[in-house]
C-alpha cells in the first residue's frame, strides 16, 4: 500500500480528473506495488523499467550495434534484463543515455502507471524530456502522466465503470489474463475503497480546516456542485453539503461523516448520474404523496 501522502496525492489527481480515487490508486498500486519512489545517489526519483528491445528498435546501425555489445539492447524481449534494484536500473539508463539520450528516455517505462517514454508525442508532451520532467514531479507528476495515458488511450470510461478485464486489456496488453491484472485491479481497488479513501475519517462540519475540507470540496466540485476549494469549512460549504446529501437520499445535516463520504465516492464514477437519479426518484415520491 502506499504511504498517506501518496494516497492524498494520488486521490487529489484522480478527483480533479473526476475519477473515483480508489481506481487510480488500484492502477498505480499494481504497476507500482505500492511505491511511488527510490532514492539514487541522494536524489528523490520515479520508478523505472528500461526496455532493451525498445531501445533497439530506435538506433541507428551504427549505435545498435555499440548498446548490443554493450548489453543495452537486444531485438529480443526480455534480451536485456532489468537489474532489482532502482539504483542499477537507473545506472542502466546512464550508460544507454551515452549512446542515444532521446532514444534511452524513449525506452524507459516511468513512474506509478510505468507509461512509456515513447509515447510522449501521443500524449501531448513537447518532447520526451517534457515527460520525463512530468514523471519526476513527485507522486502527483506521476498520477498525472498516467492519468493522461488512461485518457488518450480510451480507458477512462472501462475504469470508470470498473470493467476490469477491458481496462486490462487496454493497458496491460491481450496476454493480461496471463498474470491475472484484472484480478489484481480488483482486488487492489477494494482494498482502498474500503474506508481508506485520502479523506480524513473524523467528522468534518462548519469551522473545519484543511486537506480533508479541500478534498471534499475537490469532490463536491467533481460533481458540478458549486462551492470553493479553499480548505475552508464555511456556511457555503455546508449548504452545498446538504443539497448533495439530500439528492443523495442522506440525512441533510451538513455534517460530513462515513455515509456522505461512501456516498460521493459512489457518485464519482458516475459523474453524479447516480445522485440525479435518487434525486429525481425522491421529487416524484414527493409528487405521489401529495396527490395520494
Amino acid at each position: 500500500m502506499f504511504s498517506k501522502k501518496a494516497i492524498t496525492e494520488i486521490s487529489e489527481a484522480a478527483l480533479r480528473a473526476k475519477l473515483e480515487p480508489a481506481l487510480l490508486l488500484a492502477v498505480a498500486q499494481v504497476e507500482s506495488g505500492g511505491r511511488t519512489h527510490a532514492v539514487v545517489r541522494g536524489r528523490v526519483e520515479p520508478l523505472i523499467r528500461f526496455g532493451g528491445h525498445y531501445f533497439d528498435g530506435r538506433l541507428s546501425n551504427a549505435k545498435r550495434a555499440q548498446a548490443r555489445a554493450a548489453g543495452l539492447a537486444s531485438p529480443k524481449v526480455g534480451g536485456v534484463a532489468n537489474p532489482r534494484s532502482q539504483r542499477e536500473r537507473w545506472a542502466l539508463l546512464e550508460q544507454a543515455t551515452r549512446i542515444d539520450r532521446k532514444a534511452a528516455l524513449e525506452s524507459v517505462s516511468w513512474g506509478i502507471g510505468q507509461v512509456m517514454g515513447a509515447h510522449w508525442n501521443r500524449l501531448g508532451f513537447t518532447d520526451v524530456e517534457a515527460l520525463v520532467t512530468e514523471a519526476r514531479d513527485g507522486a502527483t507528476g506521476q498520477a498525472r502522466l498516467m492519468l493522461r495515458y488512461i485518457e488518450k488511450a480510451g480507458l477512462r470510461e472501462a475504469l470508470a465503470s470498473r470493467d476490469w478485464a477491458r481496462f486490462a486489456h487496454g493497458y496491460n496488453g491481450p496476454a493480461y489474463r496471463r498474470n491475472q491484472y484484472d484480478r489484481k485491479l480488483a482486488q487492489a481497488y477494494r482494498a482502498y475503497a474500503v474506508d481508506q479513501a485520502p479523506v480524513a475519517e473524523k467528522l468534518l462540519r462548519v469551522g473545519s480546516r484543511g486537506c480533508a475540507v479541500e478534498s471534499l470540496q475537490t469532490m463536491l466540485l467533481a460533481l458540478g456542485y458549486p462551492v470553493t476549494s479553499d480548505g475552508i469549512f464555511g456556511k457555503r460549504t455546508e449548504k452545498t453539503v446538504k443539497r448533495f446529501q439530500s439528492d443523495a437520499g442522506l440525512v441533510q445535516d451538513g455534517l460530513v461523516g462515513r455515509a456522505t463520504r461512501k456516498a460521493l465516492r459512489q457518485a464519482l464514477p458516475f459523474n453524479g448520474l447516480r445522485s440525479r437519479l435518487r434525486a429525481a426518484v425522491s421529487r416524484l415520491w414527493q409528487r405521489l404523496q401529495w396527490l395520494f
